[in-house]
């Protein structure tokens, strides 16, 4: 059964990873840390389509987060 999304959202990146909680505030899914660690230890989380608990997970370009109905691709800067 396929779940339709209501929003697909581009990420990028400048590091090497960014930290699941943190990615969660940057990409505005998240207004604070407590609401993103809230997200993420419920179970609410998918990182390349499985649950993620974990709200330290090293997130890298070319994963993709789930949460609700949004997904979140996640993409590296290109080096100038």
């Amino acid at each position: 059964m396929k779940v339709k999304l209501d929003r697909l959202k581009k990420v990028h990146i400048s590091g090497e990873f960014i930290k699941l909680d943190s990615l969660l505030k940057f990409a505005g899914i998240a207004s604070t840390g407590g609401e993103a660690k809230y997200l993420v230890t419920s179970g609410e989380v998918l990182v390349d389509k499985k649950a993620c608990l974990e709200r330290g997970r090293k997130i890298k370009p070319g994963s993709t987060v789930k949460v609700g109905n949004t997904l979140l691709l996640v993409k590296g800067c290109d080096p100038a």
